[in-house]
C-alpha cells in the first residue's frame, strides 16, 4: 500500500513512527514530502536554541531513521498539486508518485497582520530555525526591540529577545489582555506585572497601524497615535492553516481557512487525509502538538483498513455539543468540541486543549475550560500578590466536578489537577484545597495512586498511568527510562513530573528501594549534600550549585540548600545571597498565613515570662489587632503563689473569665491545637473550635492517670495529636482518631483507631476509648501502657470502641455523658465556700493572714534578670 505524506514537521514525523510501529515495511511504502531542507525538528522548544541548543540538538531523529524505516524523504521539495482522479502528486522538483492513501500535514504559518512596512529590514517571524538564525544576526546590532502578540508564541518571542540580549523590549497585544485563550483579566494583569518585573513593557488593546522606516524597521506607530522606536520587530501573532494546496486540489476548506476533515480526519475526497495544524475540525484549529499527534494515530489505524471508510457529505457531520468562550472577544472566540464516539475504527472526538508553559521563567497553564458560562458552574479563586501567583478553579454548581482552571505564577498542581479534571475524580470536601494545597503538604486525595489505570498521563503520546507502571514493573526505573521505552515524556515535557510520581509510586509498590535525592539538580541526598558541603566548606548557594549541582535550580533545592547551610554555619540567612534561595517564610522572618498576612512568634524560652512581658504582648496585640493564641500547651503557669493567696488569685482570674485547668490532677489538662483552617493556609478544618469543643466536654473527668489530647487540621501535626492519649488529625473526608500516645519517660506515639469519620463520630469514639480506660486501667497506668497490657492491642480496642463487639458502646456514652453533664469548676466552688476558703492556710493551726516567718528563695536569678 502506498502512502504519501505532504509535510515533514513534527506531526508528520509522528504519522510515519504510528505507521512503521502497526504495520511491518514490507505491507506500506511511505513517502514523505517535506518543504523545509531539514528533517522534523521540535518547535514547541524552539527558545531552547537561544539558551545554548542546536538545530542538530532540536531534531526529532537524524536523518538515517528515515532510510533505516524504508521511508523515502524528500527535503526542500514541497508538492505543487495534488491530482485526485489518477491518485498523485508532483512536486516542484519535479517528482511525481502515486498514492494509496494521502495525507496532509502541511502544518500552519505565522500569521502576519497587514501593517504597512512589515516587509522592512528588522521584521521577522518567530516560526522556523532559519528564523531564529535571522534573528542571531541581526540583534548583535538591535537596542530597542518589540514584539507583536501577546498570546503563548508572543510571550516566547519576548524571552527570545532577552536571551539575544535585547532587554529594552515591548510586547504589543491587540487583545485588552496577555494570552487571551487560557488565562482570564485577573490572570492577565498578574503575568503583566511580573512581566514588567523582568523588564518588559507590556501594552495591551494596543493596535499596530505601521511599521516605520526607510528601508530599516526604526519606529511604530499605533491607533492612538502614540509611536516608539524600534530597531528589531518580532512578529508572533498567531498562526493559519497551511490549505492552499487543499484549494488548488478542490478540496473542501473553512471560511477562515482550514481543510475540513470529519471524525476519522478524511477530508472530502476519502483517499485524502489531513492532519494537524491544518485541519479544521468541527470548527476548531488545533494550535498544539498533542492533537497533532492523537490525529496521526487516528490515521494510522483508519488508514489501513481493507477499504477506506466512506466520506461523509457535506453538512452530514456527525452532531456535537460546544461550549462558546464567551469571556473572549468575538474575534477571538473558539469552540471546544466533545463529540460522541462513533465506536468501531479509529476517531478523533476533539482534544483537550490543557496547556502548561513556563514563559520567560513564569508558570502559567490552563485545563479543562478556564471560561465557563456564570450559569454552569461556581469558582474559587486565590491570589497572592507578594509572590505573585493566580489560580482559579472552577467547579460544577453541584460541587462534586472540576471542570477547569488557570494558574498563574505557581503551576506545581497543574498535573494533577488535570487529571482530576478528566477523570471525574471526586473533590475534597473543602474544594479551595485543590489550589492552596493540602494543608498538610500532602496530595491531595489519593495522589497518583488513586489515578485509574486508563488514566491519560501523557497527552502527546497518548500513555497512560497503565502502560507507565507496567514499563517500571519491567525494569524502566527511571524517568528516562520510561520516556526510551515508551515516549511519555517526549513531546510538550509537561507530564514528567506526574511520570516521575509514577515511577517512585509503582517502585514502592513493589517493595524496593527508591533513592531519596534532593531533586533532578542535585543527584545526592539532603545528608549526602550536607557532608560534602561542609567537606567542601561551601557557604552560599550559588557555590553550592557551581560545586555539586547542575542547571539553575528549583523551588524544591534552593530552600533545602539554604537550610543546609544554616544548620552548617549559622551565618544571617539573608547575607551572601542566599535570600533568594530562601523559602518565602524565611526571607521574610516570618510565617506567612493563609490570606497573605504574617504571624510574629516571639521566643519565650521555657515558657517563662515576666508579667511586663506578658502586657507588651497584649499592648502590641491590641494596638495592630493581632489574634492571639497560646502555643505549646495552651496555658500560662504563674508560680510562686502563697497557699492562703490562691482564693483570692483564683477570683480575679474567675472574674475575668478562666477557670481551673487541673493542672495538679489526674485529670484532662489540655486538647491542644494548631489554628486550623481559620488561619493556615493548609489547614483542611477548624481545629480550634474542635479542640475547645472537645476541652470542654472532658474537663474535670479523673482517670487512672493524667489525659492529655490533641487536634491538628492538617497533616502537619503542628498539634503534636499522634503523641497524645488521644489525637485527631483533619483529613480531607473527616478526622482521623489516633489513641494511646503520650511522652513521659517512655514516649510512645498513638494508634489509629478510625478514619475519615465526623465530628459527632470522633466524640462518639472518644467518650466510649476514655470511659473503657477510666473502668479498665490500672492506677497510675497511662494509656499507652494500659494499651501495651491488653491482650489482642489496638485491634482489640478497636473492636470494642469502634464495632461495639462487647456491646458496650451505648453504656460508655451514657457514662461519660453522666461525667459531663456534673462537672464544676473547682477553682469556683472554693471562692463560693467559705468553708472551703478556710482549707487554704499553711498550717492548720496558722491564722489567715500571711505568715512573715515564711521566706521564698528566688531560683535561677529569677528576681535579678527578670525585675522582680
Amino acid at each position: 500500500m502506498k502512502i504519501v505524506i505532504v509535510g515533514n514537521g513534527m506531526v508528520g514525523y509522528k504519522l510515519c513512527e504510528k505507521l512503521i510501529s502497526k504495520h511491518s515495511s514490507s505491507s506500506i511504502s511511505i513517502t514523505v514530502f517535506g518543504e523545509e531542507t531539514r528533517p522534523a525538528y521540535d518547535r514547541v522548544h524552539l527558545s531552547e536554541y537561544f539558551a545554548g541548543k542546536s538545530a542538530d540538538d532540536l531534531l526529532m531523529v537524524d536523518g538515517s531513521w528515515y532510510a533505516d524505516n524504508n521511508i523515502q524523504l524528500y527535503l526542500g521539495d514541497p508538492v505543487q498539486s495534488i491530482d485526485r482522479t489518477n491518485k498523485t502528486v508532483h512536486s516542484l522538483h519535479g517528482i511525481t508518485k502515486s498514492y494509496d492513501y494521502l495525507v496532509l500535514a502541511t502544518g500552519s504559518s505565522a500569521f502576519v497582520p497587514p501593517i504597512p512596512g512589515v516587509e522592512k529590514e528588522g521584521v521577522f517571524i518567530y516560526r522556523t530555525i532559519e528564523d531564529l538564525e535571522m534573528m542571531q544576526s541581526y540583534a548583535r546590532k538591535a537596542k530597542k526591540g518589540a514584539v507583536i502578540g501577546g498570546g503563548l508564541l508572543g510571550l516566547e518571542a519576548a524571552k527570545a529577545m532577552l536571551d539575544l540580549g535585547i532587554t529594552d523590549t515591548q510586547v504589543i497585544e491587540f487583545a485588552p489582555r496577555l494570552m487571551p485563550r487560557q488565562i482570564d483579566n485577573a490572570g492577565s494583569d498578574l503575568l503583566k506585572s511580573k512581566l514588567e518585573d523582568l523588564g518588559l513593557t507590556i501594552n495591551t488593546n494596543t493596535n499596530t497601524t505601521a511599521i516605520l522606516g526607510d528601508d530599516c524597521i526604526k519606529a511604530m506607530s499605533f491607533e492612538d497615535g502614540s509611536q516608539i522606536e524600534v530597531d528589531m520587530l518580532v512578529i508572533s501573532a498567531g498562526i493559519k492553516p497551511r490549505d492552499e494546496l487543499a484549494k488548488l486540489s478542490g478540496l473542501e476548506t473553512g471560511h477562515r481557512g482550514g481543510i475540513v476533515v470529519n471524525d476519522q480526519l478524511q477530508t472530502s475526497d476519502p483517499y485524502i487525509f489531513a492532519i494537524g495544524e491544518c485541519v479544521l475540525h468541527h470548527g476548531m484549529i488545533y494550535g498544539l502538538v498533542a492533537p497533532g499527534y492523537e490525529m496521526a494515530d487516528v490515521v494510522a489505524k483508519n488508514i489501513m483498513l481493507p477499504t477506506a471508510p466512506p466520506a461523509p457529505q457535506r453538512g452530514e457531520l456527525e452532531t456535537f455539543t460546544s461550549i462558546k468562550i464567551e469571556d473572549l472577544p468575538e474575534e477571538d472566540q473558539v469552540e471546544i468540541t466533545q463529540n460522541p464516539p462513533s465506536g468501531g475504527r479509529g476517531a478523533f472526538f476533539g482534544f483537550d486543549m490543557s496547556t502548561k508553559l513556563k514563559l520567560i521563567g513564569i508558570d502559567v497553564a490552563s485545563f479543562g475550560n478556564p471560561f465557563p458560562h456564570p450559569s454552569e458552574a461556581k469558582s474559587v479563586v486565590f491570589e497572592d500578590t507578594i509572590k505573585g501567583i493566580y489560580k482559579r478553579i472552577n467547579i460544577s454548581l453541584d460541587g462534586k466536578e472540576l471542570l477547569g482552571g488557570i494558574l498563574v505564577g505557581d503551576a506545581s498542581q497543574y498535573n494533577m489537577l488535570l487529571q482530576t479534571c478528566k477523570n471525574k475524580m471526586a473533590l475534597p470536601p473543602n474544594v479551595e484545597d485543590l489550589i492552596l494545597g493540602a494543608r498538610g503538604g500532602e496530595e491531595i486525595g489519593a495522589g497518583v495512586d488513586g489515578l485509574p489505570e486508563e488514566a491519560m498521563i501523557c497527552s502527546c503520546e497518548s500513555i497512560s498511568k497503565g502502560t507507565i507502571c507496567q514499563a517500571v514493573t519491567d525494569g524502566a526505573e527511571t524517568a528516562d527510562a520510561v520516556k526510551k521505552c515508551t515516549k511519555a515524556g517526549s513531546g510538550c515535557g509537561g507530564c514528567i513530573p506526574m511520570v516521575k510520581d509514577l515511577v517512585t509510586y509503582t517502585m514502592k509498590s513493589q517493595g524496593k528501594y527508591v533513592r531519596n535525592v534532593l531533586c533532578e539538580h542535585f543527584e545526592y541526598s539532603r545528608q549526602e549534600l550536607l557532608d560534602l558541603v561542609k567537606i567542601n566548606q561551601l557557604k552560599s548557594y550559588d557555590a553550592v550549585l557551581d560545586h555539586l549541582g547542575k542547571g539553575d535550580g528549583c523551588e524544591t533545592c534552593k530552600p533545602a540548600v539554604a537550610s543546609i547551610l544554616a544548620s552548617l554555619w549559622n551565618e544571617m540567612i539573608l547575607k551572601k545571597g542566599n535570600d533568594t534561595a530562601q523559602d518565602s517564610n524565611d526571607r521574610f522572618l516570618a510565617n506567612i498565613q493563609k490570606g497573605g498576612t504574617y504571624s510574629v512568634v516571639p521566643r519565650i524560652p521555657g515558657g517563662e515570662i515576666t508579667p511586663d512581658k506578658l502586657i507588651v504582648i497584649g499592648q502590641v496585640a491590641k494596638k495592630y489587632q493581632l489574634y492571639t493564641k497560646i502555643t505549646g500547651g495552651q496555658r500560662i503557669d504563674m508560680f510562686g503563689a502563697h497557699v492562703n493567696d490562691l482564693p483570692a488569685i483564683w477570683r480575679e482570674l474567675i472574674e475575668a473569665g478562666f477557670e481551673s485547668g487541673h493542672a495538679y490532677g489526674k485529670a484532662l489538662r489540655t486538647v491542644k491545637s494548631c489554628v486550623g483552617s481559620t488561619w493556615c493556609r493548609f489547614g483542611l478544618h477548624d481545629s480550634v473550635s474542635f479542640a475547645i469543643q472537645i476541652e470542654e466536654r472532658y474537663r474535670g473527668i479523673r482517670a487512672p492517670h493524667k489525659i492529655k489530647g490533641g487536634v491538628s487540621g492538617c497533616i502537619r501535626e503542628c498539634a503534636e495529636a499522634q503523641s497524645k492519649d488521644f489525637g485527631i488529625i483533619a483529613t480531607e473526608k473527616g478526622w482521623n482518631l489516633y489513641v494511646c500516645g503520650n511522652g513521659g519517660s517512655k514516649p510512645q506515639h498513638s494508634l489509629l483507631l478510625a478514619s475519615d469519620i465526623d465530628s459527632t463520630t470522633c466524640l462518639a469514639y472518644i467518650d466510649r476509648f476514655l470511659m473503657f480506660y477510666i473502668k479498665t486501667a490500672d492506677p497510675l497506668a497511662r494509656t499507652a501502657t494500659w494499651l501495651n497490657k491488653m491482650e489482642g492491642g489496638i485491634n482489640y480496642l478497636r473492636n470494642v470502641v469502634v464495632n461495639n463487639s462487647l456491646g458496650i458502646a451505648a453504656q460508655l456514652e451514657v457514662e461519660m455523658q453522666g461525667l459531663v453533664d456534673n462537672y464544676v469548676c473547682e477553682w469556683k466552688e472554693v471562692i463560693d465556700s467559705p468553708a472551703l476558703q478556710s482549707r487554704f492556710t499553711h498550717f492548720v493551726n496558722a491564722p489567715a493572714e500571711k505568715d512573715p516567718t515564711i521566706q521564698f528563695e528566688y531560683m535561677r536569678e529569677q528576681k535579678k534578670t527578670a525585675g522582680w
